[in-house]
């Protein structure tokens, strides 16, 4: 289970940062906004994990 959540945390991090990329490409501060919510999480995730 640990490793699914770690692997989880990795491709919603993937996910995050193409959006930002994405958005910052596309003059879309909307999914600039997701992507960032998607890092944040992703992170939280990774701590979760970590403890």
């Amino acid at each position: 289970m640990r490793y699914l959540s770690a692997l989880v945390a990795v491709v919603v991090l993937a996910a995050g940062l193409a959006g930002v990329v994405l958005g910052e490409s596309d003059d879309s501060p909307g999914l600039q906004f997701l992507g960032g919510l998607l890092v944040i999480g992703a992170i939280a995730i990774g701590v979760r994990v970590l403890r």
